[in-house]
């Protein structure tokens, strides 16, 4: 055999053995395929995790898809949630841990109609609102509860909740005052129907001092302590962050990743060029490493749910440093 078929066959098997060598990671997304995770689908496409040893397998979530439930069943190792969430799923006995957070700031806000004649918190008072469940109305109902509003139902001194879908009808049809929005999403498809920036009122969570922590990598507690796991965890976030940053730096780019990977079609350039740029906003400032005054402020924010708290009690071990402090030092 001559050298150069030899060293083809031994280049061949190098690269087969790597291929076979290559774990298995398996995520869990909170939403459909859009810009929000881009940063996966970028460290994916740019073969990052590649570079990490690892084959990741990307599940997009959907309205129909509850991705502690999915986690729970095995269905993924890791999967994007957020805090509230997590939390109390933690309370009711599943055990998640945040190995990871990659974004560091909140998209969610009030979206409202300004000739409602909203223009402060205490303004929503007697109004209806739409909020967004399965999770996603924790943040509100603390919001609510701070503010001394109760939530059974419009009154001088509450609100009528209304279960929002996911999406603008409510708003657009007059059905609600107010409506769950994102940022990067639902407050731009409100615009994208004919809605001048001018007739809205938003308030963001942030602001409100309400924000809770979102977009965060969770996993099963139990699997941390095995020590396989926790490399392949380290590798997946290490490679997830560089693929973050990545999008945070050519987000044009990283929508046009997105947008290959949609199977569905649904999404738009226009919408994932403008989403992107909203998400880089959240993630910035973000190592990936979760700032534990963050947390404590996020906790802070459920705790004070009145009668009905999201949580009832400080949590123990729900997040950790473990994988940070070895993907990122």
């Amino acid at each position: 055999m001559n050298k150069l078929l030899s060293g083809v066959i031994a280049a061949f098997s190098l690269t087969a053995s790597a291929a076979l060598a290559a774990d298995e990671v398996t995520l869990q997304l909170k939403w459909v395929t859009q810009a929000q995770f881009a940063g996966y689908y970028v460290a994916k496409d740019k073969g990052f995790y590649e570079e990490e040893g690892l084959d990741v397998t990307i599940l997009p979530g959907g309205p129909d898809i509850a991705p502690t439930q999915v986690i729970a069943g095995g269905g993924a190792d890791v999967t994007v949630e957020w805090m509230p969430a997590a939390l109390a799923a933690r309370e009711k006995g599943l055990p998640l841990v945040n190995i990871a957070q990659p974004f560091k700031s909140s998209g969610m806000m009030l979206t409202c109609w300004k000739d409602a004649g909203i223009s402060s918190p205490e303004d929503l008072k007697n109004r209806t609102l739409g909020v967004w469940f399965f999770g996603n109305e924790f943040p509100f109902m603390s919001w609510m509860s701070q503010l001394g509003i109760d939530t059974a139902g419009k009154s001088e001194s509450g609100v009528e909740v209304l279960k929002q879908g996911f999406n603008v009808d409510p708003l657009l049809q007059r059905q609600a005052d107010c409506i769950s929005t994102m940022t990067y999403n639902e407050y731009w498809q409100v615009i994208d129907a004919g809605v001048s920036p001018d007739e809205l009122v938003t308030f963001k969570y942030e602001d409100q001092g309400v924000a809770t922590l979102e977009d965060g990598l969770y996993v099963l507690e139990e699997n941390l302590s095995d020590a396989a796991f926790t490399d392949k965890m380290e590798r997946f976030v290490r490679a997830s962050m560089k693929g973050w940053k990545y999008a945070e730096e050519h987000p044009d780019e990283a929508a046009d990743i997105v947008l290959e990977n949609d199977a569905t079609g649904a999404q738009t350039e226009e919408h994932q060029k403008r989403m992107m740029g909203e998400i880089a906003k959240l993630t910035a400032g973000s190592n990936g490493a979760l700032d534990p005054a963050d947390f404590e402020r996020t906790v802070g924010t459920l705790l004070a749910g009145g009668s009905d708290p999201v949580i009832t009690k400080q949590p123990d071990g729900a997040w950790t440093h473990q994988i940070t402090d070895a993907a990122l030092n």
